[in-house]
C-alpha cells in the first residue's frame, strides 16, 4: 500500500499509550514504500510527542519522506485555506489535500475527520484510511 502519512498517524505509531496505537502498528506493517508527508506534519508530530528525535528516527529509517515545496504551492494553500476557512484548517491537512491531489493513487492515513470533508481537485472524495472509531 502507498500512502500519506497526517499528524495523528505518526503520532499514534510512535506513542503506545495513544488509543489509536494498535491501529497504526498495523497499518504500518502493511506498509512496502516509504509513506509520504509534509514538513508541517513532522512539525505538528514532533510537537504532540515531545520529541524530535522520534519523529527524524522514522526518516532516517526511510519509513517516511517529506515531499512538498511550501512556495511551489502557495497559489493552491491559498485556495484551500479560503475554502476551508469554516473548518479553521491547519497547515499541514492542506497540503496533504495537495498531496492527494498529487499522488491520486495514495491513501490519506489520518485519524481526523476532517478528511470526511475535505475534497481534492474541487469535488474529489479523498482515499483514507483510518480507525473505525476516528
Amino acid at each position: 500500500m502507498n500512502g500519506i502519512a497526517d499528524t495523528g498517524f505518526i503520532v499514534a505509531f510512535l506513542n503506545r499509550r495513544d488509543r489509536f496505537h494498535d491501529w497504526a502498528v498495523a497499518v504500518a506493517n502493511e506498509i512496502q514504500t516509504p509513506l509520504i508527508t509534509c514538513e508541517a506534519v513532522l512539525a505538528e508530530a514532533a510537537f504532540h510527542l515531545s520529541s524530535v528525535e522520534h519523529v527524524l528516527s522514522l526518516v532516517d529509517l526511510g519509513l517516511i519522506r517529506s515531499d512538498f515545496d511550501v512556495t511551489a504551492a502557495l497559489p493552491r494553500l491559498h485556495l484551500l485555506a479560503r475554502r476551508y476557512s469554516d473548518r479553521s484548517p491547519n497547515l499541514a491537512d492542506l497540503c496533504l489535500i495537495i498531496l492527494s491531489e498529487r499522488l491520486p493513487h495514495h491513501k490519506v492515513l489520518t485519524v481526523d475527520g476532517d478528511f470526511r470533508v475535505y475534497r481534492r481537485l474541487q469535488r474529489e472524495t479523498i482515499p483514507t484510511l483510518m480507525p473505525e472509531n476516528a
